[in-house]
């Protein structure tokens, strides 16, 4: 995708009003790389009958992305709603670290030939499935985020990922949803302000500043080495942010830690680039083109059948009227059939 950002001064919505009547835009936003690992990791591997094509992770893709529409209703269900995906090519964040993220093992290999076909599955639900060459789904997350608050709405983020936890606001504007069951744990765990400082020891404005100094061995985000969480959201809150505590490193007591932040200051900088969200990623979709459609059947049938999937096109198929026998497999997606041989 290409194109530019819209920004607060040229948004197509004047207000979260004006054009959905009394209801406020609510925009659902859903990180489609964590749903991706997850069906993949957590449900059992799964093979299309016809082919073999490894189908699992699609399936449960499905399965996730229609229960998260079915959960949230009343007051919380979304008017307007994309699934963000990453890019699989390198970003802007190898300009500033060549080694970010650099020690991750490729993806499996029955995993790899799912990729596009979670793309499709969004697709075929009627939902905008955005990815941008470039660019990381957490900057086009932030950006679609920031930009719906400055049009006066409120923004969900489904993901549990800690680096989109600097994009919670204090008035519940921007908030976390994590879908992910957990024991002793609601099954939808709201993520704000509370949330964010029971995992970093500080609000969400702060949340990069202790990334820079900790780090984040995941994502080969260096930070001080030495300096973990607490350590650095104890540093923060007494020093306000990270270049701030940088300029006054002379007055850490620690010798250890003094020496740690002195020796290691360009790379606490560094690693607060890496972890700060770009809210200006030049989308092509603007916010009032991700509002919510019904199902439509003519995309999301065919699809189903061509994938196989028997059990939920027939559940989908009572819950949305209509029938599946209507629709053929999309030729595009179904497995080919094998040429005859001739001898």
């Amino acid at each position: 995708m290409t194109g530019k950002a819209f920004g607060p001064e040229q948004t197509p919505l004047k207000s979260a009003r004006s054009r959905f009547g009394n209801r406020f835009m609510h925009l659902l936003l859903v990180d489609g790389s964590g749903y991706i690992f997850r069906a993949f990791h957590a449900l059992p591997q799964l093979n299309r009958k016809s082919d073999g094509l490894p189908v699992g992770c699609v399936r449960g893709f499905c399965n996730m992305l229609f229960k998260l529409t079915e959960d949230l209703k009343g007051e919380d269900e979304p008017t307007h709603m994309a699934v963000i995906f990453d890019y699989s090519s390198k970003t802007f964040h190898d300009d500033i670290y060549p080694q970010y993220k650099a020690q991750r093992p490729p993806a499996p290999e029955e995993l790899v030939p799912q990729f596009p076909l979670t793309r499709a599955a969004t697709r075929a639900f009627g939902i905008p499935s955005i990815e941008m060459e470039g660019w990381e789904a957490d900057d086009i997350i932030a950006t679609y985020a920031c930009n719906a608050r400055k049009a006066g709405g409120k923004v969900t983020i489904v993901s549990s990922d800690k680096d989109l936890m600097q994009l919670v606001e204090p008035d519940g504007s921007i908030r976390m949803l994590d879908t992910i069951p957990r024991p002793g744990q609601p099954p939808l765990r709201w993520i704000g302000v509370e949330e964010v400082f029971n995992k970093f020891g500080v609000g969400p404005d702060k949340v990069i500043d202790v990334q820079a100094l900790c780090g984040d061995s995941v994502d080969n985000v260096p930070g001080v080495p030495g300096i973990g969480v607490k350590t650095a959201a104890e540093l923060i809150n007494q020093y306000g942010d990270s270049e701030n505590l940088l300029a006054h490193v002379d007055e850490i007591k620690q010798n250890a830690r003094r020496e740690k932040l002195r020796e290691h200051a360009e790379l606490a900088r560094i690693s607060k680039r890496l972890v700060t969200l770009s809210q200006d990623v030049p989308v092509e979709l603007d916010t009032g083109a991700l509002a919510r459609q019904p199902i439509p059947p003519g995309t999301l049938f065919p699809f189903l059948k061509a994938m196989e999937f028997a059990t939920i096109t027939k559940r989908l198929a009572g819950l949305l009227d209509a029938n599946p026998d209507d629709f053929a497999a999309d030729p595009e997606i179904a497995a080919k059939p094998v040429a005859a041989v001739g001898f």
